[in-house]
């Protein structure tokens, strides 16, 4: 399925015209996403290509990041994914309260293409215990992206936002429903 992030009012890009995510479960314990950034790329900042490693603070620059819930639970999972390669993964029980790192997710797969007008970042998560619990209960998805403009602006993009200052883990913005396999 793909999905359209739209901009935050209070925080505009005009450098950036559309950034929609395809989301594919080719295998029960295996999710990928593909954010399409299309616009002015080349009037954004993005960050210097790493090694494929944990980091924090990557949110405070141009990131990808994908949420997952259960439905009825307060609990949640975030994964931060840089242009750079690196990654960062989180759980927290409930909004924003019992922030850790996610120590049983694995290393995801993150892959950068840069054409005339557009940057995609493939991201192949594994997705270990949620597999088997959104098997019995659909989890909720969401999806946002942080964009950095070379005079360092940051622009918040998500599925959905709430009322008032850009907020990704709002359960507002956990609008989708993790697509089935199709495998």
């Amino acid at each position: 399925m793909r999905l359209p992030l739209h901009p935050h009012p209070a925080t505009p890009c005009p450098a950036v015209d559309a950034i929609t995510v395809e989301v594919v479960r080719p295998a029960p314990d295996r999710l990928m996403l593909t954010y399409g950034i299309a616009g002015r790329v080349d009037a954004l900042r993005w960050p210097a290509p790493t090694a494929p490693a944990r980091a924090d603070g990557l949110w405070r620059h141009t990131c990808c990041e994908a949420f997952f819930r259960d439905h009825g639970g307060e609990g949640y999972l975030e994964f931060n994914l840089s242009p750079s390669t690196a990654w960062a993964a989180y759980r927290f029980d409930a909004y924003r309260s019992g922030m850790r790192e996610a120590d049983d997710v694995a290393a995801p797969a993150i892959e950068i293409r840069r054409d005339a007008g557009r940057v995609t970042l493939r991201a192949t998560l594994t997705l270990g215990h949620l597999a088997t619990t959104s098997a019995d209960a659909p989890l909720r998805l969401g999806l946002s992206a942080v964009i950095e403009d070379t005079d360092g602006r940051l622009a918040y993009w998500a599925l959905a936002h709430p009322p008032g200052r850009p907020d990704f883990h709002h359960a507002d913005g956990f609008a989708a429903a993790l697509p089935p396999c199709t495998a």
